[in-house]
């Protein structure tokens, strides 16, 4: 007995149709994307066409009579402006703290993720409601958590955080955004995206065969070194997904610096989006806030073609 296999299936059908039938060309399943395709490039391709295009001009708002194609001038004023010690664009300062916001909040976000994750992956009362409120976070709107940080909990005066310091007597009392601003703004992206990272590492931590961790008990194994010799192993591939799609999202903030430090002290918490907000609508310079969105995606774009690079790797060399 022969049994039908869907592909061969699909294939046999495809060869038996007329020469010009289109579905000898275009499956039904590509008709199916087409839609999404189409709506996917209006909404990000097209946009980024024009801004391409906005930014071989110099033009700004507030003198539209000086309006004029340059060409890649305004690229080849940011590239400058890398090695001028003043940084009169603002662009290296916004590269770097980037960098440290990224950086910061996926490492502190995983380890965070990483203990949430082990504390809700057993059985004990009330694990259903703990695990509720660690997912909360995530589920809070950006502005309103900003929000919230800065006026609930940073704040001089009223904040939880400084009224913790003075009841434990230690005499510390600083202005958090405006001494730490940097840190600030990482405790916040933090306690944002640890709960992305708890969900990513346990799901990962339930996909573990519970056999193994009974075998490993059975030979005297203690729950350190359960978790260390077999559930963070095998986390090596979820935890490198959340490194990805962390650095993905995280590198687009700005609802928290946007609400709470402004950009500053001076350039200290700009990061490359909102220095885009700043120079094109804050600035009405429309042409080089284009080019500082192109060379962002550019960046972007190359930032995470290396982690997928490096994520290939490290899984084909797990799995060689």
């Amino acid at each position: 007995m022969r049994i039908a296999v869907p592909g061969a299936a699909r294939e046999k059908t495809l060869a038996a149709a007329p020469a010009g039938d289109p579905r000898r060309y275009y499956p039904v399943g590509r008709w199916l994307v087409a839609p999404a395709f189409i709506y996917a490039i209006i909404v990000t391709q097209i946009p980024f066409l024009v801004t391409l295009y906005y930014s071989t001009f110099r033009w700004n708002l507030m003198r539209p009579d000086r309006k004029a194609y340059i060409g890649l001038e305004n690229y080849k004023n940011l590239i400058t402006s890398l090695w001028d010690a003043s940084d009169p664009y603002a662009f290296r300062a916004a590269i770097v703290n980037s960098l440290i916001f990224t950086i910061g909040t996926v490492l502190f976000s995983l380890i965070l993720g990483l203990i949430f994750a082990e504390l809700v992956n057993y059985e004990f009362p009330g694990r259903n409601i703990v695990r509720t409120m660690l997912i909360t976070p995530f589920l809070v709107m950006p502005v309103a958590g900003a929000l919230g940080w800065k006026n609930l909990m940073m704040d001089p005066d009223f904040g939880v955080i400084d009224w913790l310091l003075r009841a434990t007597g230690t005499g510390l009392s600083p202005v958090w955004l405006a001494h730490f601003p940097r840190q600030s703004i990482v405790i916040m992206l933090v306690w944002r995206w640890a709960p992305f990272m708890m969900l990513i590492l346990l799901a990962g931590m339930q996909s573990i065969d519970e056999e193994v961790r009974e075998a490993a008990r059975v030979d005297g194994a203690t729950r350190f070194q359960e978790f260390i010799g077999i559930t963070l192993p095998h986390l090596n591939r979820y935890m490198q997904l959340g490194a990805l799609l962390g650095s993905v999202y995280i590198v687009q903030e700005t609802d928290a610096i946007f609400m709470t430090t402004q950009g500053g002290p001076g350039t200290l918490t700009t990061n490359l989006p909102y220095h885009v907000y700043e120079v094109a609508v804050r600035g009405s310079n429309i042409g080089l806030g284009a080019a500082i969105g192109v060379v962002t995606v550019i960046l972007t774009f190359i930032a995470m073609t290396v982690l997928l690079r490096m994520l290939n790797t490290l899984l084909r060399g797990q799995y060689a």
